[in-house]
């Protein structure tokens, strides 16, 4: 009884499957002729409809694929997966096989394009006009993508000949192809024409390819060449315009989308989520997708998106485990997330593969950050910093933050000589004779520092610091009031919210006597602390009542 009640349900399905089949047929054909979108609908509506009821039509699956495609439902590897489904439930079917080229075709993969047209010929035998008229068309496509070969041109005009020798009474099929033989060769003249122009003439190749946009429907290969002589030409606005018209024409072509993120990474950087858009689209069809995600990496950080940037570099390192860059970059965004232990097993990590000594030497001065800075161990900073020296010698920002840290490890003469170092690499570097000044001061070499400010200010006349540093000197160091008040006066010239330097030029000034400047100074020292908090207040009032009392 259960088995009976089955057969006649699955009786009952098959019956309407056909009904389904035969529905979807006729609104497909009315489409069409008429390209209305409800026939549309109801072609896919019922094609679906079939194969649920009975999933061993292979019709439905292409005929669905190529209504879907062409609505924009599915993608290209989508439709060609459909009509392999119709393949695999009927080898013999020489429709299934026509469709499964064109998809190939489409996805720019004309040797299995021609693998699929072969085999309908095949199976078609003299029957098989269609086949080997759609197959020309294919290799004249090919040509037009790659380039125009005497055997490929025989080849097309052999299945065009024999192709349309069975079709001569079948006007409908010569107008199709008529069209389709014209629109190709159109497409052939103009893309030669243009190639042979481009070289001298840019702008008139331009002119060639948008008369080919309205003879042909060639948009995405068109409008990708107007992009590329536009990005040749700095014209990026428009550039990008017929890139993104290449792109709505075929949004699977890689080279387009390569084209849209980098012409947005570089020419519009303020354009990032366009451009993490053009990337993610690209990782659905690209297979190296390590360079993709690393670029990804650097837009998430662009936007201060701290956790996607570290899950795209770690994506990328996945791939690509021994690439130092993809370490390297891993590790800046957790230095960015304040994760500092993981920044440095990826920096250590990017200095052991070592891809290029001077790179090497700045990932060294990155991790010598860390321990210095965050860490505060001055003897893995130390270590850090001369293996970056090491690797490059003329590296003299290294030099510099090697002696900051000897500075803070109070170990002056080492600072002394790797400022001087730093300088020997690099002599017009204002901060290094700055540096190299204090280290003196603190050393009491107070000629040799006031030598050293001297040549900081002339390399840098507005570093305001180096003023109120070479002030200091001169107050304290030689008792030189006067001449220390000039370069007090100097810095708060420079800088009017100069805290430190109003308090040292209210210090002169209480010297020399003058209570009143001496007050002012101490009273906009006291102002300026509040917001920046230098200096203890209670000192500075200490010295602003004391100028009364006494």
């Amino acid at each position: 009884m259960l088995e009976q009640a089955l057969k006649s349900k699955l009786s009952i399905n098959l019956e309407n499957a056909k009904i389904a089949l035969e529905t979807a047929r006729e609104a497909h054909e009315r489409y069409l002729v008429k390209l209305q979108e409800h026939d549309l609908e109801t072609a896919i509506e019922n094609y679906i409809t079939a194969i649920k009821l009975d999933p061993t039509i292979p019709e439905g699956y292409y005929r669905l694929a190529s209504l879907m495609w062409e609505n924009g439902q599915i993608g290209i590897q989508s439709a060609i997966e459909q009509c392999r489904t119709a393949i695999s439930l009927e080898p013999k079917n020489i429709n299934a096989h026509i469709y499964a080229g064109y998809f190939l075709k489409k996805a720019q993969d004309f040797d299995g394009a021609e693998k699929a047209f072969k085999e309908a010929i095949k199976l078609g035998g003299i029957n098989s006009s269609r086949p080997r008229l759609i197959l020309s068309l294919s290799i004249l496509d090919r040509m037009n993508a790659e380039r125009f070969t005497i055997p490929q041109f025989a080849r097309c005009l052999y299945y065009l000949f024999t192709g349309s020798v069975s079709i001569f009474w079948d006007s409908a099929s010569i107008k199709m192809l008529y069209k389709n033989f014209n629109e190709s060769f159109s497409m052939l003249f103009y893309k030669t024409c243009g190639e042979i122009v481009e070289n001298f003439k840019p702008e008139h190749a331009i002119s060639i390819y948008k008369a080919a946009l309205q003879r042909t429907e060639r948009e995405e290969y068109f409008c990708h060449k107007i992009g590329d002589i536009l990005i040749k030409k700095k014209n990026a606005d428009e550039a990008i315009e017929y890139y993104r018209k290449a792109y709505e024409a075929n949004p699977s072509n890689r080279d387009v989308l390569v084209k849209l993120a980098t012409v947005n990474q570089t020419y519009f950087p303020d354009n990032v989520d366009e451009t993490i858009d053009y990337f993610n689209k690209l990782l659905e069809i690209e297979e190296d997708t390590a360079p993709i995600y690393y670029e990804l990496g650097h837009l998430y950080v662009k936007k201060q998106d701290k956790i996607n940037a570290i899950s795209a570099f770690k994506l990328a390192v996945e791939r690509e485990p021994e690439n130092p860059f993809y370490n390297n970059s891993l590790a800046y965004a957790f230095v960015q997330a304040e994760l500092y232990d993981d920044a440095i097993e990826y920096y250590q990590k990017a200095i052991k593969l070592n891809p290029d000594t001077e790179w090497t030497s700045i990932v060294c001065e990155a991790l010598g950050s860390i321990y210095y800075q965050i860490k505060e161990n001055y003897e893995a900073a130390i270590a850090s910093y001369q293996a970056g020296s090491v690797l490059d010698p003329n590296n003299s920002e290294i030099f510099l933050s090697l002696g900051d840290v000897y500075m803070s490890d109070n170990d002056l003469d080492n600072a002394i000589r790797a400022y001087c170092d730093s300088i020997n690499i690099k002599s017009d570097d204002y901060r290094a004779f700055a540096k190299l000044g204090i280290a003196l001061w603190e050393k009491d070499y107070l000629e040799e520092a006031i030598v050293a400010y001297n040549k900081a200010i002339d390399l840098n006349p507005e570093y305001d610091v180096a003023q109120n540093n070479l002030g200091v000197i001169y107050l304290d160091g030689l008792g030189d009031t006067q001449e220390a008040l000039k370069y007090f006066n100097a810095a708060i010239e420079l800088n009017p919210n100069y805290t430190l330097a109003y308090f040292n030029a209210g210090r002169c000034e209480q010297m020399l006597g003058n209570k009143k400047e001496a007050a002012e100074n101490y009273q906009m020292a006291i102002d300026l602390n509040k917001l920046t908090n230098e200096l203890d207040e209670a000192e500075i009032k200490d010295r602003l009542y004391g100028l009364f009392n006494a």
